[in-house]
Parts: structure tokens; sequence; C-alpha cells
């Protein structure tokens, strides 16, 4: 299986005041230790800023690396988004996940769009699509949650008015109102990278239906372990490698910490027995 990592499972996020933040060389070392052969980027600042010092680092932990997420707006007329596309491009490895931010801290709330901004962000979309592949690069979009794509009618609209891949994020899809695997059914041949999550689908309702907020759901375990959760993690796999995907599958459990985890424990724990349980769903 080609499995790798993402920061966010050890609490490392881009949201200013989102938690604890770990330090790099113990999240890298338990990755590795875990067997996990590369990662996604993190947040700026968390890896080197420079490619040849971050890749020195991730080597020496034996680590790739697949790619990162970058929330940028997409959907102002006003702003041109290239420049920090051509900056993402620059530093992402192979994969650029995109997310259509919303121009606001965090994931709790967004805007609504009208007809123009729509026209916008669908037409970035595509420009931006081109931009990669003429850079030898690869783009992908990630409905989620709190951000321009986040609903059922949202990512159908993107799927039939524009030319992006799609992250499949089997936790913000549900979040955000689309059955997973249903997507990877319907849209197979548009997934070009997958984040797997599981979820407790009662609390993915309430943030669904405004009970609560996104980031408080998170940090009541809106995530669980692969095999914790409701979602069918080994249909959606099972679906995309008979539809020929190959593609990363990114171990992500997006999660809050409140202090240092003592060893082995937390975001360790959690992504060996996710681990373990993806392990019997190839076998």
């Amino acid at each position: 299986m080609r499995v790798a990592a993402a920061p966010i499972s050890w609490g490392v996020c881009e949201v200013p005041g989102w938690g604890h933040q770990m330090e790099p060389g113990r999240v890298l070392a338990e990755m590795r230790d875990l067997g996990l052969a590369a990662t996604e980027l993190g947040p700026d600042g968390f890896l080197p800023g420079d490619k040849a010092g971050r890749d020195e680092l991730l080597a020496s932990y034996g680590l790739g690396l697949v790619g990162a997420f970058v929330p940028v707006v997409l959907h102002d007329p006003a702003y041109d988004p290239m420049p920090d596309i051509d900056r993402a491009l620059d530093r992402v490895g192979s994969v650029l996940i995109l997310a259509a931010a919303t121009g606001l801290d965090g994931y709790d709330e967004r805007p609504v769009l009208d007809t123009k901004a729509w026209s916008t962000l669908l037409t970035n979309l595509d420009a931006i699509t081109l931009r990669a592949a003429a850079r030898d690069r690869a783009v992908t979009l990630h409905p989620h949650v709190g951000t321009m794509v986040e609903s059922r009618a949202d990512v159908e609209r993107v799927l039939g008015e524009s030319s992006v891949p799609l992250c499949l994020d089997t936790g913000h899809l549900l979040v955000g109102g689309t059955d997973p695997e249903w997507l990877a059914r319907f849209a197979t041949r548009r997934i070009t990278h997958v984040h797997l999550k599981d979820v407790d689908a009662g609390l993915a309702d309430r943030v669904l239906n405004g009970d609560v907020g996104y980031t408080d759901a998170v940090r009541d375990g809106l995530y669980r372990p692969l095999g914790d959760g409701d979602i069918d993690i080994p249909g959606i796999v099972h679906t995309l490698e008979g539809a020929g995907y190959e593609g990363w599958y990114v171990m992500e459990q997006d999660t809050v910490l409140t202090e240092e985890p003592a060893e082995g424990g937390g975001p360790y724990e959690d992504v060996r027995r996710s681990l373990d349980f993806l392990a019997g769903v190839v076998r």
C-alpha cells in the first residue's frame, strides 16, 4: 500500500490557536517508527522553508514528501491567486492539495457565494489545473469543512463545471454532507489523492446541522482511528483499488492537543491503530 502521514494527525495545524503544536523532530520520528513511507508538508514553518533543507531533514527520518495542503482564496474576482499557487508549486513536492479558502481564520464559518464568485472559483480551478500540469505538478481539490467547497452541492458543481481532480477526504466529505462511498464510486476517475479518516457520524451530524462548531467537534473526538467510526473504509479502499487508483492513502485523523502527549500515546497510538486496521483491509 502507498501509505503516507500528515502532521495534522499530530495536531500540527495552520489555524491560529488550534492547540498544542508538537515539534517536527518528534512528529517525524514517530512517523518513521510507525513504518510510514512519506508525509505531507504541514503548515508553513513546520518544516524548513528551503527545499534542500526540507528534503534532507525528511530523508534523515526515511521519509519522502507526497505533497502539501494549501488553502488559497479562489472566489474573489479582485484577488489573483496565481502568485500563491506558484509559491506553493515551488515547495509542495508532487501534489498540490488545494482548498478553496474563505479568507477567514479557521473552519467554523464561511460566506455564501453569489454567481460571480462561483464563476471566479471555477475559472481559477481550471487555470490552476493547467498551471500545475505545465510545471509537471499535480493539483487536487480538497472539499473541506469551512471552505467554499464543502457541501454535496458544492462537490457536484465542481464535478460538473470544472476539470480539477479531487482529493477524497473520507471525513471532511461526510461532515460536509457528501457520502464518501458514493463519491468513490461516482467520480473514481477524478480522484487523484486520498485522505483516510473515520468519523463519529452522530457528531458529524451535529456539525452539519450547526449544533456544534467544527473545531469543538474535532476537540471532542469527531475523527476516530480507522475502524472505530462509522465510515466503510474497507469498501472505499476496495472500490478505488478495483478501479485502478494509483495515488497515496494519507493517514489523517485531525486532532487538537492540549499538551505534549506521553511517549507512545496520543497521536502515535491512534495512527498505529489505523495502520493495523488498514493492513487487515488489504490482505
